[in-house]
């Protein structure tokens, strides 16, 4: 059978990382997409050394013409897009009233306008095929998260986004999904931006009990394959909190509050 082809962005590190492996054991061919070149041939190195099935195109997803670039370079490779995951993604953690608003602009651009260009250029391919529209949003799209300002509204805006597209494409084949894992191992934590644009660090959460990066790369493909139009991981901080926001939305913002501001340094007070 002829293999699909899958651009992962945000494909260095975390879930995109986890992502890779696990397509490239289901037996498709990969379009990784990162701004960190070496981190990406780390991978290809492990998993295909010749890169005949893993195809790496150096990529900022704030750049128009990078991510215009990334989707012709695929096609041009291997022919077509089966699937396309817009997975790249920053955090950030400040209050609102202390945020630089470039650190808002900055997260809009990676995980929104990344995820808004990436789709334009792979729309054409993607209906051609009747493939696969995934974002990997976040409970912050559901849920608005003290000190997460600019990235739940980025997570929100991308949800709004992807149902759009939904809508529009009933008739068309296309199959949109948005995935929403909750809390999960991965680095984002710490390459979150401060109200000044620095990078935090190092995580501010205890994240022994998280849901890992392999687990929620396993439920994101498993959700694609049956063509679901959302994904909500974790039982009580994922479907549960959704669920109860719709009819006690008072009450989920307390216990939000209270759950954030329990992290070691938050400037909730």
């Amino acid at each position: 059978m002829e293999k699909k082809n899958v651009i992962i962005t945000g494909a260095s590190s975390g879930i995109g990382k986890a992502l890779v492996y696990e397509y490239y054991k289901r037996g498709y061919q990969i379009t990784m997409a990162a701004r960190n070149r070496e981190a990406m041939e780390e991978i290809a190195k492990d998993l295909d050394p010749g890169q005949k099935d893993i195809f790496l195109i150096k990529t900022d997803v704030t750049s128009e013409a990078d991510c215009k670039n990334l989707i012709e370079k695929s096609v041009a490779r291997f022919g077509k897009i089966d699937i396309l995951i817009n997975n790249a993604g920053i955090s950030m953690r400040a209050l609102f009233n202390d945020l630089h608003l470039d650190v808002m602009r900055k997260v809009m651009d990676v995980n929104f306008w990344g995820t808004v260009y990436c789709t334009k250029f792979a729309m054409p391919h993607l209906l051609a095929t009747k493939g696969s529209l995934v974002g990997v949003i976040s409970i912050a799209g559901y849920l608005g998260l003290p000190a997460r300002s600019a990235y739940s509204v980025s997570k929100y805006a991308v949800r709004g986004f992807l149902d759009t597209l939904r809508v529009e494409n009933l008739k068309t084949g296309l199959h949109v999904m948005s995935a929403a894992p909750g809390f999960t191992t991965s680095n984002i934590r710490m390459t979150a931006l401060m109200a000044d644009g620095s990078l935090q660090g190092e995580t501010p959460r205890d994240e022994s009990n998280m849901m890992s990066s392999e687990e929620v790369a396993f439920l994101i493909a498993k959700a694609v394959d049956k063509r679901k139009a959302e994904l909500i991981l974790t039982f009580v901080e994922g479907k549960l909190s959704v669920f109860l926001k719709k009819f006690f939305p008072r009450l989920i913002e307390k216990l939000t509050y209270n759950h954030m501001a329990k992290e070691p340094n938050s400037p909730l007070k």
